[in-house]
């Protein structure tokens, strides 16, 4: 994943209302004429409008000047003042990078605004209002890669400024669209939609066009097709030199010093990143500021000039950190990792590589989500056609059976066609409850590799190097095992009970045979019977780390498949501590955490619940002897599977 490719500074402008050039003297003319006014709507109005010209200018009074609109609207009982109140509040947060509080003065907007339609239903203006909060809101979404929730945001508000006319936000909507579109590299719709909000910024001398025209920009690079790019970037420099809309301009000019670094100019692409940093300095943002510092560290190491690039790189992590991009975080810790190598500080270089893993786990399960919402779309916009062309079939149909003059024909291809939609709906949830079982599969594997990596380190640390090879030795005969066998839904159980041996030795190694284990299976199991991957693993583990480590003395796990009443039976046994005494250990310690295993592990099973039509269950007791407690035992059921 890119950072630049995610950084849509452009999008927030063009959804925040446009570039405005608030001079002082507007807001100063405005303040006298609050001095003199009396009555409470106009003194509303006039602090809304103040709100909004010093958005480019200084977010801070924005927000001050909104709170007093909102204030006074809440006395006068004025909904659409203080709807535009929140929305003036929600555009100050998104340029303040504060993505989780804009949304809900966005959402209050909302509400304000459609109390205001039920009012006077042809009022314009809260038509207009209303389609502004929803473009705003598709914004917020979009920096949170819920891209889904953004476009149906997007549609909302093209609806409303289709309905009203309104070409100038016909445009930036158009434009927000094209932009969701180019983040999930869809480029054929992403350049359709932004070309079309261009036609239509061309035709108004809208000076929200450079900001298309630097989208566009982006997708070309992104193709490769670097001559069309920068004669896009160049058109929108000219642009944004005319119409001083410094967001805008910085964001290009990071793009820029992309061009010049890939064309290996150094000289120059450092000059446009800094360009950019200094831009961003000068708004306060720290979003973009972020990644144009990313960006110097990056350019810096590549010339080897380590010490040089090393606070921009701890910088550019500080600011990802305090507006919470977690892409950005991604990158600037392995940048740092690998500096801090360069430095020869190993352990500082350790902590940035551990601090990386964390966030390509977190990053990768976002990018999960990201490729379901693209296939969301993707299946959106071909559920449309194919409504489409069942339209046509149906008019066909009723040409013909008007001819033929039988209703008992049209009553018939009626029936036909509901059972095919029936059909079509069952296939459709079966293929989605596929999708959601490779989803936390994916999910599943990072958390995995964190565990095992996390064990490596706390071997190495106590055992030395030699050991330490011994252990790498097996870890990576498991991971073989593992990546070979995870590619499918099911694996062999066979090959399941040699990537757990494999895994408890490894264990065995670590904590020095702490524990002895066992694993059985019955004649009941058959050769071709699966199971998922990566199933059973995680309550070996929690039998290791929460039974057998804090118990005293010497433990046993014992893990055992059987087939009986046609279902797939996995028990795991352990003599440890027990569950009361674990959790209270975990709550106890300083360093527990939630371990996500379990949850995972059940949308797996309701999930294959689902594709199979058959029971799959989980169940966990505590095993207590002569009022003691002397174990955990997990029993998983399973409905039973075979490998083709």
């Amino acid at each position: 994943m890119n950072p630049k490719f995610r950084l849509t500074v452009f999008l927030l402008c063009t959804c925040i209302g446009g570039i405005v050039h608030a001079q002082n003297s507007q807001i100063d003319s405005l303040k006298r004429i609050l001095r003199v006014t009396k009555i409470d709507t106009s003194k509303i109005n006039h602090y809304n409008t103040i709100a909004d010209l010093y958005k480019e200018i200084d977010p801070d009074s924005t927000l001050f000047y909104a709170q007093k609109a909102a204030v006074l609207s809440t006395k006068a009982n004025y909904n659409f003042g203080l709807a535009t109140a929140f929305t003036n509040k929600g555009n100050a947060s998104i340029i303040l990078g504060n993505y989780p509080v804009a949304i809900k003065y966005f959402k209050n907007a909302q509400t304000e605004f459609e109390i205001s339609l039920k009012q006077n239903p042809d009022q314009k203006q809260y038509k207009k209002g209303l389609a502004r909060s929803y473009a705003s809101s598709g914004v917020v979404y979009y920096e949170q890669s819920d891209y889904v929730m953004a476009l149906k945001n997007d549609e909302k508000a093209l609806l409303l400024y289709q309905e009203i006319q309104e070409k100038q936000g016909i445009s930036k909507v158009l434009n927000n669209i094209g932009t969701v579109y180019k983040s999930q590299q869809i480029y054929p719709k992403a350049l359709y939609y932004l070309k079309e909000a261009y036609k239509i910024q061309l035709s108004l001398g809208e000076e929200n066009a450079p900001i298309t025209l630097t989208n566009i920009g982006v997708i070309y690079f992104e193709l490769g097709e670097y001559q069309n790019a920068i004669d896009y970037y160049k058109k929108a420099e000219q642009g944004f030199e005319k119409s001083g809309n410094k967001r805008g301009f910085a964001l290009l000019n990071n793009y820029l010093g992309d061009y010049y670094a890939k064309q290996n100019n150094q000289d120059l692409a450092l000059d446009y990143y800094n360009k950019s940093l200094h831009l961003y300095d000068e708004i306060q943002n720290k979003f973009g500021g972020s990644l144009a510092l990313f960006n110097i560290g990056l350019l810096l190491q590549k010339q080897q000039k380590y010490d040089e690039a090393l606070p921009f790189a701890l910088k550019s992590l500080a600011y990802a950190k305090e507006v919470g991009v977690q892409d950005q975080t991604f990158h600037t810790e392995k940048l740092l990792s690998e500096l801090y190598e360069s430095l020869n500080d190993s352990k500082a270089a350790l902590l940035h590589y551990k601090n990386y893993i964390i966030a390509r786990d977190s990053i990768n399960n976002q990018e999960t989500k990201s490729k379901f919402a693209k296939a969301e779309m993707n299946y959106e916009f071909h559920k449309k056609e194919a409504i489409l062309s069942e339209s046509h079939k149906r008019e066909i149909q009723f040409v013909v059976f008007s001819i033929l003059g039988g209703l008992l024909l049209i009553v018939l291809g009626l029936v036909i066609y509901n059972r095919m939609q029936v059909k079509r709906q069952l296939t459709l949830k079966k293929e989605v409850a596929e999708y959601e079982q490779k989803a936390l599969h994916l999910q599943m594997n990072p958390h995995f590799v964190f565990n095992c990596l996390s064990s490596i380190s706390s071997f190495i640390v106590q055992n030395g190097t030699d050991s330490a090879l011994k252990y790498l030795s097996k870890f990576s005969k498991l991971m073989r095992l593992t990546l070979e066998y995870s590619k499918g839904s099911l694996i062999p159980i066979d090959k399941e009970i040699e990537s757990l041996q494999n895994y408890l030795e490894l264990e065995q190694l670590r904590f020095h045979d702490k524990f002895e284990f066992e694993i059985q299976s019955t004649e009941n199991v058959e050769f071709n019977m699966g199971l998922p991957p990566l199933l059973i693993q995680p309550f070996v583990e929690n039998a290791i780390l929460h039974g057998m480590v804090p118990k005293e003395g010497k433990g046993k796990i014992s893990v055992n498949f059987d087939v009986q009443q046609e279902q797939l039976i996995c028990t795991i046994i352990d003599d440890g501590i027990g569950l009361s005494e674990s959790k209270l250990l975990k709550e106890n310690s300083v360093t527990a955490h939630q371990s996500m295993a379990l949850d995972i592990t059940k949308k797996r099973l309701k999930i294959m619940e689902s594709i199979t039509s058959k029971s799959a269950k989980i169940e966990i007791i505590e095993l207590n002897s002569a009022q003691q407690k002397t174990g955990t035992k997990v029993t998983l059921y399973l409905p039973i599977q075979y490998i083709p």
